[in-house]
């Protein structure tokens, strides 16, 4: 009996073994249940057992084998899809649905064994078959199960984001319309000031734990790119941040109108990251210096301070994410943040095609040099 005949007529066994094995496989065994582990399965076989029978090319085989078989006709969504979507729905994990597939696979190749009491050279074939129709399957609901997570999880950052931003914008507005009001007087002034500035860093950090998950999802930060001058989002960031800290020293050399296609809220981001981050570490009197050249390829922005130097153990991973609160680029105190400054101002940099350079010695001080393509590679 040829193995496409074997699965239509023992499709109930290997359902039942399948269960039976599926429970068995870590981490599968803890949620399981028939309904569960029986969705979808009678079409999956379904499939398998008619592709058996289909002629193949060794183009086709190898495209299946790496789970890259053309759609199947007149199907939107195949059985497989549509197990991943339920088990993405269902609260499965991805390790739990690659288990069920693990069992699908060794209980008919088991069952179909003990059926012809041993394999000869001509099972060969068929057993080659069935393990690329098996990867094909396991790659379309892996892919599935991995689109709808991913759209699943974005919905809920859209939804986390909007509901924590509006309330907290609500007391941003109100604690800075009464602090621009000039009529509080102490201790209510000091404590307005104290509300202000933490719902601005609650704001900002939200913004970072956003942008963090979001490039952990796969698809990285999105930027829109729009012509824009490098010198002038420079200008306006120091002036900002010099705002912030009266008694710190910027200096500033942007004179070159260095301009190109770069999305202007995320680069003007990653400069204030950059920047506060020399501002914080650069020493209390030490000066910063802030230099925009550039070139026909790419415009360049190095920040430099004099402050305590990075060690090279520290460089290797400074643009990692999470870091311990004294690595730097995680500011303690009232400007501190969830230690994702760096990180982000990478990804953004990345995202634009370019790259951030990090030099650091006791000598000559601590330089970051941001590389920004003009134009989209």
């Amino acid at each position: 009996m040829r193995l496409s005949e074997f699965i239509l007529a023992n499709r109930e066994p290997i359902l039942a073994e399948w269960e039976a094995f599926a429970r068995t496989c870590s981490p599968a065994s803890g949620s399981m249940n028939i309904e569960a582990l029986r969705d979808h399965a009678n079409d999956m076989l379904t499939v398998i057992a008619a592709d058996l029978d289909t002629p193949q090319n060794k183009t086709e085989q190898q495209d299946k084998s790496e789970g890259n078989a053309p759609p199947v006709a007149n199907a939107d969504v195949t059985a497989a899809q549509e197990h991943g979507a339920g088990r993405a729905e269902s609260g499965f994990s991805v390790e739990q649905m690659v288990a069920e597939f693990r069992a699908l696979r060794a209980t008919v190749i088991r069952l179909w064994n003990k059926h012809l009491g041993g394999f000869n050279a001509e099972n060969i074939e068929d057993i080659t078959r069935f393990n690329e129709a098996i990867d094909q399957a396991l790659a379309e609901s892996v892919s599935r199960y991995t689109k709808d997570l991913d759209n699943s999880k974005e919905m809920f950052l859209a939804m986390l984001g909007h509901d924590l931003r509006s309330p907290l914008g609500a007391i941003t507005m109100s604690s800075h319309f009464m602090l621009d009001a000039g009529e509080l007087k102490e201790p209510n002034l000091t404590l307005t000031s104290r509300v202000a500035s933490s719902a601005d860093r609650m704001q900002r950090m939200i913004g970072e734990l956003l942008d963090f998950t979001r490039s952990r999802l796969g698809g990285g930060i999105p930027i829109e790119r729009e012509e824009m001058s490098i010198d002038k989002a420079v200008h306006d960031v120091v002036e900002e941040i010099t705002g912030a800290h009266p008694d710190r020293t910027i200096e500033l050399d942007a004179r070159g109108g260095e301009k190109g296609r770069w999305d202007c809220a995320r680069i003007t981001q990653v400069l204030s990251n950059i920047i506060g981050n020399a501002v914080e570490h650069g020493g209390a009197s030490g000066a910063v210096s802030v230099t925009v050249t550039g070139n026909d390829a790419e415009a360049i922005v190095a920040v430099h301070n004099r402050g305590p130097f990075i060690s090279p153990d520290q460089l290797n991973g400074i643009f990692g994410p999470m870091k311990g609160k004294h690595s730097p680029g995680n500011a303690t105190g009232p400007t501190g943040n969830l230690g994702l400054g760096l990180y982000i101002a990478e990804r953004i940099v990345s995202a634009h095609g370019g790259r951030i350079e990090v030099q650091s010695t006791e000598a000559k001080g601590t330089t970051f040099t941001i590389h920004l393509p003009r134009s989209e590679r």
